[in-house]
């Protein structure tokens, strides 16, 4: 990272908070299946995969994307098809408020960065999000909330971007974004300008030579 980063902006979905299967796969319990949590991670690998390779960062992208690709694997793999239940879970997926597990030590972690750094929160979401963050202890932490449901842009369109930094009177160069999907966020951050660090959970990016972390406490030590 450049001596000159002042200010973090964070993806929201899959970096700071993540699904709560119990209400994102509630259709699919009601069937009584329950994926394992690697296959899970499996889904979230292909979803990844196949929109960076498809150039998800062309302005005909969604959010919604995503999560097609995502179930469309995730029910194959379980060997179920049902249209409406797919639409269920594409639905429940996209829904702000399903999004409340934190991962232990994120808050703690995000205060330290605070001392150092301007952060702030750049989501594809409903609208919902600062909501949701607040209400999982996280609000504190940030000095802006950038939510596509509000700018009407959606990753990794420029104007979301370019929303935030004005936000925070911020300039690209002495930025940093950390988001999941590589064609979404990575390309989507450094296109305008700002340094960009993928949050890697699942392992999508493991063999490949992008910048990467799997936990804020790796990226607090990068840094």
């Amino acid at each position: 990272m450049t001596p000159m980063l002042t200010t973090i902006f964070f993806d929201a979905g899959n970096t700071l908070v993540f699904a709560n299967p119990e209400r994102t796969l509630a259709a699919l319990h009601a069937r009584g299946v329950r994926p394992e949590a690697e296959q899970l991670h499996a889904a979230e690998r292909q979803a990844k995969t196949e929109l960076d390779r498809n150039n998800a960062s062309s302005a005909h992208y969604t959010d919604r994307h995503y999560w097609d690709t995502y179930y469309s694997f995730l029910l194959n793999s379980l060997n179920v098809k049902d249209a409406g239940l797919h639409e269920a879970l594409v639905t429940a997926s996209r829904t702000s408020g399903n999004w409340d597990v934190v991962r232990p030590g994120t808050r703690e972690v995000l205060l330290q960065l605070a001392r150092k750094y301007r952060l702030g929160v750049i989501s594809n979401s409903d609208g919902g999000m600062e909501k949701l963050l607040r209400s999982c202890g996280l609000g504190e932490c940030f000095l802006g909330y950038t939510d596509s449901g509000h700018v009407g842009r959606e990753k990794p369109d420029p104007a979301i971007f370019q929303s935030a930094l004005q936000q925070l009177s911020t300039k690209p160069e002495s930025s940093l974004y950390v988001g999941d999907v590589y064609s979404v966020d990575y390309v989507g951050a450094t296109r305008v300008g700002m340094q960009a660090m993928l949050f890697d959970v699942a392992g999508a990016y493991r063999e490949s030579d992008l910048p990467r972390v799997e936990s804020l406490q790796e990226l607090c030590e990068k840094l």
